[in-house]
């Protein structure tokens, strides 16, 4: 019988995804430098208070943002009606009617298409 050499390869591939190395990796990075685990798990103590201060910032504009729509929304669909009233009062009945109906239908018309977007990003953050 003949020999025939046979080889074989393996091979093996690891992947870790996350804020800090494994414990395993921590490890060996400090017995190759002292020291060096502590400052890797201050890096990433920094960066998740930076990124936690920037996600408030994001957030808390976002609501000013839209406590302003709201008020300068309700000045604007106000002074409409207003003026309708106005105009409705100085016998100009279907100019001053107009006015009031465009506001108000204007007004609905955000707010149908807001909740419309609103959902539809919920449902994509959902998916």
């Amino acid at each position: 019988m003949s020999k025939k050499n046979r080889h074989m390869q393996v091979s093996a591939a690891q992947h870790f995804s996350g804020p800090i190395p494994r414990p395993i990796d921590l490890e060996h990075y400090e017995r190759i430098h002292p020291g060096l685990a502590d400052r890797i798990m201050k890096m990433a103590e920094i960066q998740s208070s930076h990124r936690q201060e920037c996600e408030k910032i994001v957030v808390t504009g976002g609501i000013r943002s839209q406590m302003w729509g709201q008020i300068f929304g309700f000045i604007i669909g106000m002074s409409a009606i207003a003026a309708g009233t106005y105009l409705t009062l100085q016998n100009k009945g279907t100019e001053g009617l107009t006015t009031i109906l465009t506001a108000l239908a204007s007004l609905v018309g955000v707010f149908i298409y807001g909740k419309r977007k609103q959902k539809q990003e919920l449902e994509e953050r959902g998916s």
